[in-house]
């Protein structure tokens, strides 16, 4: 049962989540190159030095746990207000796990998220997303 304090709380929390996915999700979009989906497979960027191996396992841990708090954010506003399936693609394309690119190509050569993505760009004056079919 859902008391009064409870239902402040969870929506406080849903107005929050869906403002932040309002400002977070198109500025994301924005940053990806256009051709960042249209690659057979992604490149990967080793480091050289001992420092730059230290700076590049931050950014790893720091992008992993953006992206994990994305994807979470995204499955909640498939039930609560916001940009749900927008938001999910975000938080993927942050994680790293086996077979990413190949699931990221997937759902954005899907006409359903393509077109909003790429509105998205086109109102921010960037060019449209192109997408290499796996």
């Amino acid at each position: 049962m859902i008391t009064e304090p409870m239902f402040w709380w969870v929506a406080t929390v849903s107005a929050i989540v869906f403002a932040a996915s309002l400002i977070a999700v198109p500025w994301l979009i924005l940053r990806l190159p256009s051709d960042y989906f249209n690659h057979r497979r992604r490149i990967m960027i080793r480091p050289q030095t001992r420092a730059s191996i230290y700076f590049h396992c931050l950014w790893l841990i720091l992008k992993n746990v953006a992206g994990a708090t994305f994807l979470t954010m995204g499955i909640a506003m498939l039930v609560l207000p916001g940009q749900g399936l927008l938001t999910i693609v975000i938080g993927l394309s942050l994680l790293d796990f086996p077979g990413k690119y190949r699931l990221q190509q997937s759902l954005v050569s899907r006409p359903i998220i393509l077109k909003p993505l790429n509105w998205i760009r086109r109102q921010g004056g960037k060019a449209e997303f192109k997408v290499h079919l796996p």
